[in-house]
């Protein structure tokens, strides 16, 4: 129990003059002093649903190189084909079958990298979380470490003066 409570007194020296003392800091502290281990954040989870892998992988997908030369390409074949083939061309100049096409891939593809994101910031909250926990703990445990290095120099300093007293009672005798 002493070492509980020398864990809390720390944990006070760390928190210092603060007049609010989060809730969420103690839940943290009780957390680390209970040593439960820390959700795994690079871990692929496999709770995820078919909608978020599947939108994971088109935002992976849709912001790489081969995703860009690919779109170009086919813009580059659909503007070929329709100015060579002027008089019987599926989409004549100025190609708004095109435009509707590339509105459409727009308005599929911003919302669903923007799903992605928001997993990956959930992502990066628990990771700066466990971030968190594990700076905390560090500086618990060098705040007990240095706890006990004074009381070890404490204590030597009476020892080193009890040696003295009594080399100092020997010499007298």
């Amino acid at each position: 129990m002493t070492d509980e409570n020398s864990k809390l007194s720390l944990l006070n020296t760390i928190l210092g003059d603060q007049e609010e003392k989060a809730t969420e800091e103690e839940e943290i502290i009780h957390l680390l002093l209970e040593r439960k281990l820390s959700k795994n954040t690079g871990a692929k989870s496999s709770d995820q649903s078919f909608g978020a892998k599947m939108s994971d992988r088109i935002a992976k997908f849709a912001g790489s190189w081969p995703f860009i030369i690919s779109f170009i390409s086919c813009l580059i074949v659909w503007i070929a084909v329709n100015v060579v083939l002027i008089s019987r061309a599926f989409d004549p100049y100025p190609f708004i079958l095109l435009n509707l096409v590339l509105s459409c891939v727009a308005a599929i593809q911003a919302p669903v990298i923007m799903m992605s994101q928001n997993r990956q910031e959930e992502k990066d909250r628990l990771r700066a979380q466990n971030d968190y926990k594990t700076n905390l703990k560090a500086e618990i445990i060098v705040e007990d470490l240095h706890q006990k290095i004074d009381q070890l120099l404490v204590n030597q300093g009476e020892l080193m003066a009890r040696l003295i007293k009594l080399e100092e009672r020997e010499n007298r005798h």
